[in-house]
């Protein structure tokens, strides 16, 4: 072999040896990920965590179901919320082709029978945008008909694109009726973020609550 030779192939093996010892590159931190706190401590009840709209005889309930969020939660419904979440979210990522999608329970609630109700047209409002569903996932029985008996709830999963930010102002809205009380849950989570940090600290979990029978539901979420 040549000396030029013998100097490119010397050249290229140290190149290709620097590029076999350098570490892989660390994996980006989610946003929200940095929101966790300890499992365990949360001490919130769903109806903490849920945004209300009224729309004539409908009352309409939206949970995130963000793991950030529902840790904040107590135990039992941390739990709870965070088995839908799981039970959902591989679907919802593959039949939309999106990675990261928000999830939220909803429900619908009529106080008079044979009230019909539209999922489509629930969307959300963040960052200057309308966000409409990606995709709606009916949990209960009879969702598909879109009309409700007197005390009845219907309830489903709805996946937003994964631009909307929790962490900013949200708004819930139905026809002409929004409810904007986002702002006010997310100072009682930066609250209840901080209380939890310092039952973590101490390593004294919040002592359990008793559940009422509402509550005992997998798909619990009329809050009246």
């Amino acid at each position: 072999m040549s000396r030029p030779a013998r100097f490119v192939a010397l050249v290229l093996t140290a190149v290709l040896a620097g590029c076999a010892a350098a570490p892989p590159p660390a994996p980006a931190r989610s946003p929200d990920a940095e929101e966790l706190v300890p499992a365990g401590f949360g001490t919130l009840r769903q109806e903490n965590v849920t945004l209300t709209i009224r729309s004539g005889s409908l009352l309409i309930k939206v949970t995130p179901l963000e793991e950030w969020v529902i840790r904040l939660t107590a135990p039992d419904t941390h739990r709870r919320l965070g088995e839908l979440s799981a039970q959902h979210r591989p679907v919802v990522e593959e039949r939309t082709r999106t990675r990261g999608p928000r999830l939220f329970l909803v429900s619908f609630f009529a106080s008079v029978p044979d009230t019909p109700f539209h999922p489509d047209d629930l969307q959300l409002v963040n960052r200057g945008r309308t966000y409409r569903p990606l995709l709606v996932r009916g949990i209960t029985s009879g969702w598909g008909i879109q009309r409700l008996g007197s005390q009845e709830t219907q309830t489903a999963v709805y996946a937003f694109d994964p631009g909307v930010d929790l962490r900013l102002d949200l708004g819930v809205e139905y026809g002409e009726a929004r409810s904007g009380e986002w702002s006010r849950i997310l100072e009682a989570l930066e609250a209840e973020r901080a209380r939890v940090r310092a039952r973590a600290a101490r390593g004294r979990a919040p002592a359990p609550r008793v559940r009422t029978p509402q509550e005992s539901s997998p798909y619990f979420l009329i809050l009246r």
